[in-house]
């Protein structure tokens, strides 16, 4: 079977027998790595709000300070698993290197959950002690105590500054940190899947997956490459980055925590997202390299607000965890024109990155990038024929950051992790003969209207840029002739809120702008023929994906109000 194979190679290994914390905190002298000079490049971590600052050798200390206080109180060791419920904090990184040293196996749940929602998580990972914040705790306490897992004395509150470090301070060394060949083999992290498609599933990452992906990731940028002038060079000293990601999600655990720390960059830890907070903090630390994703370019693009700031120091944006259209990037590129901007694609199953826009290169719109070192890509058509460059069909990968399964789902497992390691990813994409890969949409979601795909994504892209529009989301709803045709959800811009509020008309007007828009551009299968819904928010998950299943649901009601209606007047 033929495969696709990245374009960017290096010779250096992936170490196999050192842990997360061990490779990031005790390992400094891989070719990779820049070297940290002294002064206000020395800081690793940022507290947004306050400044306060964390350089290594503070690190190390509330990391062996912490692991101490744990094993003495709750003697936390090999095998055991730790959920982490917190929003973004400085200390969070602390507590999952502390736990990592341990030899447990951390599992860091979404802050924005709801008690039954931890409960599943707690019950799928098997914790056996939480960790949270004093703003959560609440929930905390309904689902551990619904979960049944652990007592209440195994809830850790992590009130800053966290007293477990403090305490850790009078104990002596009372842990044996697990170190040699197989280490990397242990599980790191249990992290979820984004529910797009159902329940959250646990998937087991091992140490030498995230490590492996660092270093891909990083020499796929060209990282302390020699001779690099500092405008291509990816990170220089005294770069700074928005910590703005949601620690507990793949894209901010992997890419926005660990490559930022091993390219030799400062991250400042924002613990809620807070758009005009986001853009001030921008400005106040000159940031120079932001992780971002959809929605926050969309934001970024629509608020008039952004143009009143001076961003000029931005110099690299990475965009992921959802595809962006053509016609949003190229209003981000004009509105940060300094910039080196692009995305990336990965998911959880694939310890994140699996392709990502080249930085000393020009982006091409609408790509995800080209393939990362070590990664290879096939594009399988339904009948199990591999295409070639330019057909569309399902992306597989394979590399060393590939997760190792969904622990608690043989049958999930079997048909997503496949044999000679090998991901079904469940995307439509395509890859160029110069190797840029277009990833087009879930399988899943696509519309079948008259026979023809639909895709929802792009549907949703084309609409943010009509200026009634601040979000879309698209599904299908049923249709006796063409099978099903797209029904749009709008969240309306100011400016069409404005034409909305004079009443019946207003409101009529602008959902027929936003129809034609459709129309005037798309072919005719692609139109809004299922109509146009004025909803608040679309929901999604913290990464940005749109929660196609609740919008579904939306749908589902709307069309039995629609039969009720027809059947009223009869």
């Amino acid at each position: 079977m033929s495969s696709f194979s990245p374009l960017v190679t290096h010779p250096h290994p992936y170490p196999t027998d050192l842990t997360i914390p061990q490779f990031l905190l005790d390992e400094s002298s891989h070719p990779l790595r820049p070297t940290r000079p002294p002064g206000p490049a020395s800081r690793w971590l940022i507290d947004d709000a306050t400044g306060r600052s964390y350089g290594i050798e503070e690190i190390r200390e509330r990391v062996e300070r912490l692991a101490r206080a744990v094993k003495a109180k709750w003697g936390v060791g090999r095998g055991d698993v730790a959920c982490l419920y917190s929003q973004n904090d400085i200390d969070y990184p602390i507590i999952v290197w502390a736990l990592h040293r341990l030899g447990a196996t951390v599992s860091c749940a979404n802050p924005s959950y709801m008690a039954g929602e931890l409960e599943h998580q707690l019950r799928e990972a098997r914790a056996c002690i939480l960790f949270t914040s004093p703003s959560s705790l609440p929930t905390a306490l309904a689902a551990a105590a619904a979960a049944d897992l652990f007592p209440k004395e195994n809830i850790v509150v992590l009130s800053p500054p966290p007293p477990l470090i403090l305490e850790g301070w009078a104990l002596p060394k009372n842990y044996t940190e697990p170190r040699g060949p197989g280490v990397g083999d242990t599980v790191a992290f249990l992290s979820f899947s984004s529910g797009t498609t159902g329940l959250p599933k646990a998937i087991a990452i091992a140490h030498r997956n995230l490590i492996a992906n660092v270093i891909q990731v990083s020499a796929h940028n060209r990282t302390n490459e020699p001779g690099l002038g500092r405008r291509d060079r990816f990170a220089n000293p005294g770069d700074v980055t928005l910590g703005v990601l949601p620690l507990y999600h793949i894209y901010g655990l992997v890419v926005n925590l660990h490559v930022v720390l091993f390219c030799g960059m400062s991250l400042v830890v924002v613990p809620r997202f807070n758009f005009q907070g986001i853009i001030e903090s921008i400005v106040k630390y000159r940031i120079t390299h932001l992780y971002i994703v959809p929605p926050v370019v969309v934001m970024m693009v629509n608020n008039p607000l952004v143009k009143k700031y001076d961003l000029s120091h931005v110099r690299f944006v990475m965009v992921g965890a959802a595809p962006l259209t053509k016609e949003i990037t190229e209003r981000f590129k004009a509105l940060l024109p300094r910039a080196r901007i692009g995305q990336g694609y990965g998911m959880t199953e694939t310890c994140t990155v699996v392709c990502q826009f080249e930085f000393q290169k020009e982006s091409v719109n609408g790509s995800a990038g080209m393939l990362i070192p070590h990664t290879i890509a096939r594009i399988v058509k339904p009948d199990g024929t591999v295409c070639g460059p330019d057909e569309p069909g399902e992306l597989w990968v394979k590399g060393p950051q590939m997760a190792l399964s969904y622990p608690n789902s043989r049958k999930a497992t079997e048909e997503t992790f496949l044999p000679g390691g090998w991901v079904r990813t469940g995307d439509e994409a395509l890859i160029t003969s110069e190797g840029n890969i277009y990833v087009l949409d879930r399988l899943k979601e696509f519309l079948k209207v008259n026979g023809f795909q639909v895709a929802p994504a792009e549907l949703e892209g084309h609409l943010v840029v009509h200026p009634y529009v601040q979000d879309a989301g698209v599904v299908g709803i049923p249709d006796d002739q063409r099978g099903e045709v797209p029904i749009a959800f709008v969240v309306l811009s100011d400016e069409g809120r404005a034409v909305a509020a004079a009443g019946t008309d207003g409101q009529e007007k602008v959902k027929a702008s936003i129809a034609k828009w459709v129309r005037d551009h798309k072919v005719r299968y692609k139109w809004i023929e299922g109509g146009v819904v004025f909803v608040d928010a679309i929901p999604k998950n913290p990464s940005g994906k749109i929660l196609r299943r609740l919008l579904r649901d939306q749908a589902k009601e709307i069309v039995k109000a629609r039969k009720g209606q027809v059947l009223a007047k009869l």
